[in-house]
């Protein structure tokens, strides 16, 4: 039977519901939605300037990739949902400043809404660098 890790990081917020931040498992780490919540917990509030969610929450996804072992160039695929496709270009310059050279697979969904009035969540699929056939891939590619 294959093995599950459930990855914590204090460097993220912790989960508001019943899963975790990633999941381990068969070579990828699977990165939940993450929002733009302050690792130290949710605000009463959300901040409503998109630029600002738009970089914490690509923060916090990078904050549980690390604490996985990844970087941004093990990442695969990115899942971005937006509240308002007026703020896609915004959300794309601060998705290139954090990723940097890597130019993992990416989806951006407009929704009309997501929960305590967040501007945007993000989800990834990374390979796993501890899994020496497909974690040395992503450091050559």
């Amino acid at each position: 039977m294959a093995q599950i890790e459930h990855i914590l990081t204090s460097h993220a917020p912790k989960p508001l519901g019943h899963y975790s931040q990633a999941a381990r498992a068969g070579g990828f780490i699977h990165v939940s939605g993450q929002l733009p919540i302050k690792p130290e917990g949710q605000s009463e509030q959300s901040d409503d300037l998109f630029d600002n969610q738009a970089s914490l929450v690509l923060r916090n996804l990078l904050a549980v990739l690390e604490a996985a072992g990844a970087t941004p160039s093990h990442v695969v695929k990115v899942t971005a949902y937006i509240v308002g496709v007026e703020h896609w270009s915004s959300f794309n310059a601060a998705y290139a400043k954090a990723f940097g050279e890597a130019r993992p697979a990416r989806s951006v969904v407009p929704v009309p809404a997501l929960h305590h009035g967040y501007l945007i969540e993000l989800d990834a699929v990374a390979l796993d660098p501890s899994d020496t056939d497909r974690g040395a891939a992503a450091i050559t590619a």
